[in-house]
C-alpha cells in the first residue's frame, strides 16, 4: 500500500461528499486484510511497525469517510479550510437561537419512557435539518464558496451534538 494521495483516492473514491457507502467498506475490509499486522507477525520489528502504521492509516481514513460530518470536514480541510478555527462569522445568531429552542424542547420532555414519544418527533426533525445542511454543504462546496461550507458545517457539528444527546437521554430513560 503506497501513501495515499487523501482518504478518497485510499479507497478508489471520487473525492465527493457524497460517496458509495458500499464500495467504502469492501475496499476497507480488503485493503485491511492485505495489510493486516498478523500477515507479518514473523516478520522484523521493522515490518510490524509499518504494518501497524498502515492498518492504523486504513482505519483513520475509514472512520473519516464513512461519517457524513466528518467527511465533510476533511473535505474542507483538503481544500485548505481550517475547521477548528470558529470565529463570529462562523455562527450565524438564528443558528444559535435555533439550538437553544431545540434544547429546550429536549429538556422539557417529561422524565422516564414518557419523554420518549416527544423525543421521537424532535429526532426525526434533526435529521430532516441535517439533511438539508448537507445538502447546503455540498451546494456550497460544489460553487467553490468555503466559507459558507464552513458556516454550513459548524452548524452540521451542532445539529449532530444534540442528536447523539438525545440519543443518550433515551437510553437513560430505557435504562440502559
Amino acid at each position: 500500500m503506497q501513501v495515499p494521495e487523501d482518504y478518497f483516492s485510499l479507497f478508489s473514491l471520487e473525492r465527493r461528499f457524497a460517496i458509495d457507502k458500499n464500495a467504502l467498506a469492501a475496499n476497507f475490509r480488503a485493503l485491511q486484510n492485505e495489510n493486516h499486522p498478523d500477515r507479518v507477525a514473523a516478520d522484523d520489528e521493522q515490518a510490524k511497525l509499518l504494518a501497524v502504521q498502515k492498518s492504523s492509516l486504513l482505519n483513520d481514513a475509514y472512520a473519516t469517510l464513512k461519517s457524513p460530518l466528518a467527511r465533510a470536514g476533511y473535505l474542507l480541510t483538503l481544500q485548505g479550510v481550517d475547521v477548528e478555527g470558529v470565529s463570529q462569522d462562523d455562527l450565524d445568531m438564528a443558528v444559535l437561537m435555533e439550538q437553544m429552542e431545540l434544547r429546550e424542547k429536549v429538556a422539557e420532555a417529561p422524565a422516564g419512557e414518557a419523554g420518549l414519544a416527544v423525543l421521537l418527533p424532535i429526532k426525526r426533525d434533526i435529521q430532516s435539518r441535517i439533511a438539508a445542511r448537507e445538502q447546503r454543504f455540498v451546494a456550497n462546496l460544489e460553487g467553490d464558496d468555503l466559507s459558507s461550507a464552513k458556516r454550513v458545517f459548524h452548524e452540521l457539528q451542532f445539529l449532530h451534538k444534540l442528536f447523539q444527546e438525545i440519543e443518550v437521554n433515551e437510553e437513560k430513560r430505557l435504562g440502559y
